[in-house]
C-alpha cells in the first residue's frame, strides 16, 4: 500500500515521457516535410534561373529564326510566370534590382507604368534584398564570362505557414495533455473521496450493531457480580466506540460547527489517551493560559487529536519516548502542536503523508491523516501540516484554526 504513490509517480513520468516522445516524432516528421518542400522550391528557383539565362542567351543569338526564338521565349516566359507563390528578386552583379515577383509591396503599383517603382516600393525591395543577401536562398546565374546575375528568393507563404504549423500543434498538444492530465487527476481524486466516504459510512453502520449489544451487556454486568469500577471503565470504552462510529458516519457530510474552547477539546482528548498508552511514553500538555474560542465540531476535533497522538505513539522506538501537546494563539489562529521523539520522517514521506492510502505502517489503510486533513481544512477552514520532521529526530504536527473575533 505504501508503494502506490511511487507507482503513480512512475506512471506520471512515463506518461510525460511518452507525450514528449510523440511530440518529438511529430516535430521531426513535420520538419522533414518542411525540408522537402524547401528543397522543391529551390529546384523551382533553379529552373527559373535557367529559364532567365536562356531568355537572355536567345535574345542575344542571331542564328535562330525569329519564329523559333519567339516559341522558345514564350515557353521560357511561361516557366517564369508560373511562379506565383515564391517571392523573387533578380539583380545584376552590381546589386541593381532587375526584376521582382510575388512581393506584397506597400505602395500600389501604377497600372500605367507597372515597371516603374515608387520610392516607397524601391526602399522596401532594397530592404528585402539586404535581408536575403545573408541567407542561403540565392542562386548565381552566369550569363557570360564576367557577366552574372543573382536570383534571391524568400520561402513561400505555404512553406512559412508549414514551418510554424508543428509548433502551433505542439502548443495545442501540450495544452491538451495538461487538460487531460488534470482532468484524470481530479476524477481520480473525486473517486477516492467517494470511496473513503463510503468506507467511513459503512464502517459506522457495521459498528452500530455490536456497540448496541455491548451497551446492553454493560447494564447486565453489575447484576452478574462484575466489579462496578471495572464496568465503569468498560463503559467508557464502549461509549468511546459509539462516539467513533458517530464520527465516521459524519464523514462526507458537513458537520455543525459551534463556538467552543480549543483548550478544552485538546485537554479532553489528551486526558483520554493518557490512560490508554504505554506507561513508558509520557504525554504532557502545555495549554494556553487564555481561552481559544473557535467554531468547531468537538467530536471531530477530538478524533483528529487522538489520531495524531496515536501516530506519535506508533512512531516511538522501542515503545518509549515523549509526546508533548501545546496550544497557543498565533495572530488570527488558534494553534495546536503535537511533538514526539519518535523515528521522524524523510522528506518523501512528509510529502505524501496526507495522501489517501499512504502509510508507513505494516498495518492500516492510510486513512487517518487524510481524514484529519479533511476535517481541519474543509470543515474548520484551517490548516494541518508537518512543521518539522527528520529521521531520528521526531516530528511536530501543527494545526491552525481561525479564532473567533
Amino acid at each position: 500500500m505504501a508503494n502506490i504513490y511511487d507507482i503513480r509517480r512512475y506512471g506520471k513520468v512515463a506518461f510525460l515521457l511518452t507525450s514528449a516522445l510523440l511530440a518529438a516524432i511529430f516535430i521531426y516528421y513535420s520538419n522533414s516535410l518542411v525540408r522537402n518542400l524547401s528543397a522543391q522550391e529551390r529546384e523551382r528557383m533553379e529552373i527559373w534561373a535557367d529559364a532567365t539565362k536562356e531568355i537572355i542567351n536567345i535574345s542575344a543569338s542571331e542564328d535562330a529564326g525569329a519564329a523559333d526564338l519567339s516559341s522558345e521565349v514564350d515557353f521560357l516566359i511561361g516557366i517564369i510566370e508560373s511562379n506565383t507563390t515564391i517571392p523573387v528578386l533578380l539583380t545584376d552583379s552590381a546589386g541593381n534590382i532587375l526584376q521582382h515577383r510575388n512581393f506584397s509591396l506597400p505602395d500600389p503599383i501604377d497600372p500605367q507604368n507597372p515597371l516603374q517603382l515608387s520610392a516607397i516600393n524601391e526602399a522596401y525591395l532594397k530592404d528585402k534584398l539586404a535581408s536575403l543577401a545573408g541567407s542561403t536562398n540565392v542562386i548565381h546565374i552566369t550569363i557570360a564570362p564576367g557577366v552574372a546575375q543573382h536570383l534571391y528568393y524568400e520561402d513561400s507563404t505555404l512553406l512559412k505557414s508549414l514551418s510554424r504549423y508543428p509548433y502551433v500543434l505542439l502548443l495545442v498538444m501540450v495544452a491538451f495533455i495538461i487538460v487531460v492530465y488534470f482532468a484524470v487527476l481530479s476524477t481520480k481524486k473525486a473517486e477516492q473521496n467517494k470511496v473513503w466516504v463510503g468506507l467511513s459510512k459503512e464502517t459506522a453502520h457495521q459498528l452500530g450493531t455490536p456497540i448496541s449489544s455491548l451497551m446492553a451487556w454493560m447494564q447486565l454486568l453489575p447484576e452478574m457480580g462484575v466489579d462496578r469500577d471495572t464496568v465503569a471503565e468498560m463503559d467508557k470504552d464502549v461509549r468511546r466506540l459509539s462516539t467513533i462510529a458517530s464520527r465516521f458516519s459524519k464523514v462526507g457530510s458537513t458537520p455543525k460547527l459551534e463556538p467552543d474552547d480549543l483548550n478544552v477539546i485538546v485537554e479532553r482528548s489528551a486526558a483520554y489517551m493518557k490512560t490508554r498508552i504505554s506507561r513508558r511514553i509520557s504525554l504532557t500538555t502545555d495549554l494556553c493560559n487564555s481561552p481559544l474560542p473557535v467554531e468547531a465540531s468537538a467530536p471531530l476535533l477530538e478524533w483528529v487529536m487522538e489520531n495524531l497522538i496515536k501516530n506519535a505513539v506508533d512512531a516511538m522506538t522501542d515503545s518509549e519516548g515523549r509526546i508533548s501537546v501545546s496550544t497557543f494563539a498565533d495572530r488570527t489562529n488558534a494553534v495546536v502542536e503535537v511533538t514526539d521523539t519518535g523515528r521522524g520522517m524523510s522528506r518523501k514521506t512528509v510529502k505524501n503523508i496526507f495522501n489517501p492510502g499512504f502509510t508507513t505502517k505494516t498495518r492500516g489503510w492510510g486513512l487517518g491523516l487524510t481524514l484529519a486533513a479533511r476535517i481541519i481544512k474543509q470543515y474548520h477552514h484551517g490548516d494541518i501540516f508537518v512543521k518539522a520532521s527528520a529521521p531520528g529526530q521526531g516530528t511536530t504536527f501543527r494545526i491552525e484554526i481561525p479564532l473567533l473575533p
